[in-house]
């Protein structure tokens, strides 16, 4: 079983990556990036329903995140 005081710090971790990540999605809405407008972002509209699937803005943070993760770990295994 796990320590209920790692799984505290990994919650804790956690909660401040994600306010890390909207923190980081506000101010680029703010420097005019157009983050989820991008031309492979997908909107559908009808009279009583919306849906929004930002394809290519979930492709575009996919490949950023991997050069970065790939990046740290290359770093910490010299």
């Amino acid at each position: 079983m796990s320590d209920p005081t790692n799984i505290g710090r990994l919650m804790i971790l956690c909660g401040l990556g994600l306010a890390g990540i909207g923190l980081l999605v506000v101010l680029l809405g703010r420097l005019g990036i157009p983050l989820f407008q991008l031309p492979g972002d997908i909107k559908i509209q009808g009279q009583a329903v919306s849906c929004f699937i930002p394809l290519a803005t979930m492709l575009l943070l996919s490949l950023i995140l991997t050069l970065v993760v790939n990046l740290v770990l290359r770093s910490m295994n010299k």
